[in-house]
């Protein structure tokens, strides 16, 4: 199989995949228990008010139309209205995603450049003093959620006065010292996480490949460590860690629900817990095929690049059929 081959046949998948969570996102949401109208109009509602509310929104019109209706417009950058505000939801979005965009991405940063570097010291000096403190660190990164974590700091911060914001949030034009100062603790928060597991499994890549024929025939030739990591071990270690890292995106998006909502931030996190709590169909699946579809391109383009890095990733495929 060809290399363009195999990466047609993955695109492909992808965009399947795609579609099939797009239906699953918008029967999942029809089938919630309760009724928005419920939320908007109030138990008291005549029946009238609530077909006329329902008809407003275009609930009304066959389920298989509304459908076809909501994907065309999710192609074509029309996400709709909000259901109780009436507000766009594209305009929402492009408020708000900025705001998740910065915590995640600083977050990946913070995990690359702290995660790797502690899994090969763990790795490499597995038997001293460094390797116990590397694994130390990840087992506790690993074991604490992010609520319970958020919790924690906000009740430190608010109780010793660190002179760090909590709740304080600005945007960046407006104030840029709280902007960033309402962001430095969800980030943190998020980060050990992240930092653990790829900590843990840098440490887990590294340690399978310095067992390799290659790399002890290498030692035996009487190469340096430092060149041995450099040609031998990065290389064959970048395709595991690579997948953690991409698999850390689906952590993330979960995440920043839970710090955007403890720390007040008003993210793409925090709009959608709120729009699950009214119902607000529009919202709710707009986010949701956000959120998938960010996951699945980012698990594709890591596919990708793992495969490109390791090339046996792909006869290992083959051979399966």
């Amino acid at each position: 199989m060809t290399v363009v081959l195999w990466s047609l046949r993955r695109v492909a998948a992808a965009l399947v995949t795609l579609i099939g969570v797009s239906v699953l996102i918008f029967a999942s949401v029809r089938l919630m228990p309760g009724d928005y109208t419920d939320l908007v109009l109030g138990p008291l509602a005549s029946e009238e008010q609530r077909a006329q509310a329902v008809a407003a929104s275009g609930l009304d019109a066959p389920i298989v139309e509304q459908y076809f209706r909501w994907l065309f417009g999710v192609f074509t950058g029309d996400l709709g209205f909000s259901f109780v505000s009436n507000v766009s939801v594209s305009e929402e979005f492009a408020a708000r995603l900025p705001v998740t965009a910065t915590i995640a991405v600083v977050t990946i940063v913070a995990t690359l450049l702290i995660g790797i570097p502690l899994g090969f010291v763990s790795a490499l000096r597995s038997e001293g003093s460094a390797g116990a403190a590397g694994r130390l660190v990840s087992a506790l990164g690993i074991s604490i959620p992010e609520f319970l974590l958020a919790g924690v700091v906000v009740f430190a911060v608010s109780t010793l006065g660190l002179g760090i914001s909590v709740g304080q949030y600005a945007p960046l034009a407006e104030d840029p010292g709280r902007f960033v100062g309402s962001l430095v603790l969800p980030i943190a928060v998020l980060s050990i996480g992240c930092v653990a597991v790829v900590a843990r499994n840098t440490r887990d890549a590294v340690m399978n490949v310095l067992v390799e024929p290659h790399v002890q025939a290498a030692v035996a030739r009487g190469e340096t460590p430092g060149f041995i990591v450099r040609h031998h071990v990065l290389r064959n270690a970048a395709a595991p860690i690579l997948t953690v890292v991409g698999s850390l995106i689906a952590v993330l998006l979960g995440g920043t629900v839970i710090v955007e909502f403890v720390f007040n931030v008003p993210g793409m996190g925090s709009y959608l817990q709120t729009a699950l709590g009214r119902r607000d169909y529009a919202i709710i699946q707009a986010a949701v095929m956000l959120a998938a579809a960010v996951f699945i391109v980012t698990s594709l383009l890591v596919d990708l690049v793992a495969n490109g890095l390791d090339p046996r990733l792909r006869l290992t495929g083959r051979s399966r059929r």
